[in-house]
């Protein structure tokens, strides 16, 4: 397989994958069983840094950005819908020859995971899914704003735009962002572009593209495990209990004092779930 390589200390992905969209970056580090790590929005992999090295002691773990973000191509005319990134995601799992790998996703990352192994039809030896959009009415809050108004939006003065996007990565954590992170999730919605951008995929993010596999939720028979802070403000509880009821034979475990980031507000108990071995079938 290709060479293996690690992000390094300033997140770079060294690796490029072309979709019709424009280049998806990604890297791999670690050696084992594989894993996949599915960011959300408005995030990108930069979420991982830390828990990406430490899976990487005993796993082969794949990152990488959703065309559109971090350090993936953004540009006028993409397919940023779910749907697209859930081709986008089975397309390189086929480019990395993983015909059944662990996958861990968060946020939209649920979607476009569930995308992939329902629609997409690829096949994972498990599933996480933690404070994710998996389906139900998910469409609320500042995101339907962003649907309703796009164009008042990405109007907006330059810093009113950082001034929203800043307000709502903080009101994902419940316990803070430590120094400097606050800044280098904002690095890619700077500017015009990173404006134009950000409102770009929001624009496109629909909950049309999880109420096509709902039907589908009850039949999944791989290991699932569900993993939600407490505390998270952007996808409160029910959610969670949502999906358990559609998933039954799926764990459902709670992390207390938590919000929506457990990376970064709970990196260390959210490592010994993703550690931990699912129970016999």
């Amino acid at each position: 397989m290709r060479q293996k390589s690690s992000p390094g200390t300033d997140w770079t992905l060294g690796e490029e994958f072309e979709t019709p969209d424009g280049v998806v970056r990604w890297s791999v580090l670690g050696s084992g069983d594989p894993v996949v790590l599915v960011h959300g929005t408005p995030y990108s992999s930069l979420l991982w840094r830390d828990i990406a090295p430490a899976l990487a002691r005993t796993r082969t773990v794949y990152v990488f950005d959703h065309l559109g973000f971090g350090q993936s191509d953004q540009r006028e005319g993409q397919d940023l819908s779910l749907a697209a990134h859930a081709r986008n995601l089975a397309g390189l799992l086929d480019h990395w020859e993983l015909p059944r790998p662990s996958v861990v996703a968060h946020d939209i990352g649920g979607a476009v995971a569930l995308r992939t192994l329902l629609l997409e039809q690829r096949g994972f030896r498990d599933l996480t899914l933690f404070d994710a959009v998996s389906g139900g009415a998910w469409e609320r809050g500042l995101f339907r704003l962003f649907l309703e108004h796009r164009d008042v939006f990405e109007r907006l003065p330059d810093y009113a735009h950082e001034a929203l996007v800043a307000s709502h990565l903080r009101h994902a954590t419940h316990v803070g962002l430590r120094p400097g992170v606050l800044d280098m999730f904002l690095a890619p919605w700077r500017g015009s572009a990173g404006q134009a951008a950000f409102y770009r995929q929001y624009s496109q993010i629909r909950q049309s593209d999880t109420a096509a596999y709902e039907h589908l939720l009850g039949t999944m028979t791989l290991p699932v495990r569900l993993v939600w802070g407490r505390e998270d403000r952007i996808l409160p509880p029910q959610y969670a209990e949502w999906l358990h009821e559609r998933v039954p034979h799926a764990e459902l475990h709670w992390i207390e004092g938590a919000g929506h980031l457990l990376q970064e507000d709970a990196p260390g108990r959210l490592l010994a779930h993703l550690t931990a071995d699912f129970p016999p079938a």
